[in-house]
């Protein structure tokens, strides 16, 4: 595998991105995608105490247990600021909080789903292409302008037609946003600071022409 160029530094943003071998449709399914969502929510946290699928055996109760002694002792590896999973990619917005964060947490989440995905569907073999795809946000103004890029991606890449159908897309953070929920799975307070309100920040995500004259600024960091 080539070694990778870009350098992973704590308390840095990084947009990451990786696609399905094949071009394989891998989040279409209800069940996959909330699969997808359960990963990503378990493996930021740090040297969770047993494999997710595990996890996911045990009762409610048993989960909550777990999931509570995660969320109030466990230093998280990255935060995550936003995501979209598109039916053959996703996109996150990390930042990285413990040195090989990023690194730590992608192979967590790309095996667990792998392993799922392969379970569930009676394959073997890769699920995601080779080494993921990652850029160093510079700046604030690049940080709110990628995470509304990631998303309005499921309205750009025709997933859905209509913002309202994106509002209530459920395979990214953006219903996150748009309701202000806080302790969620995102940090969302790191975009949103920079509004005066959630409207604010709606009505510079659906802002097209200003979204236009944005993509040439962001173009470097899109990765597709």
């Amino acid at each position: 595998m080539p070694q990778r160029k870009v350098i992973f530094a704590n308390d840095q943003y990084y947009h990451i991105f990786n696609r399905s071998i094949n071009k394989e449709p891998i989040f279409i399914k209800q069940r996959d995608c909330q699969r997808a969502l359960e990963t990503l929510g378990y493996y930021r946290f740090d040297n969770p105490p047993i494999r997710l699928s595990y996890f996911l055996a045990f009762g409610p109760d048993k989960r909550l247990e777990i999931a509570r002694a995660l969320s109030n002792n466990t230093k998280k590896i990255v935060d995550i600021t936003s995501f979209t999973f598109m039916p053959n990619h996703f996109h996150f917005l990390l930042k990285q909080n413990v040195n090989k964060g990023i690194s730590k947490f992608l192979a967590l989440f790309q095996n667990s789903y792998t392993r799922y995905f392969n379970t569930k569907n009676t394959r073997s073999g890769h699920v995601f292409q080779g080494q993921f795809k990652a850029v160093r946000v510079e700046d604030d103004e690049q940080l709110l302008h990628l995470n509304r890029y990631i998303h309005l991606n499921p309205h750009t890449s025709y997933v859905v037609k209509t913002f309202s159908e994106l509002k209530q897309y459920p395979y990214s953070s953006l219903p996150e946003y748009l309701n202000n929920q806080k302790n969620s799975l995102c940090n969302i307070q790191e975009v949103l600071l920079h509004f005066s309100s959630i409207k604010k920040y709606e009505d510079f995500l659906f802002d097209q022409a200003g979204y236009q004259r944005a993509l040439e600024k962001i173009k470097h960091l899109i990765l597709e």
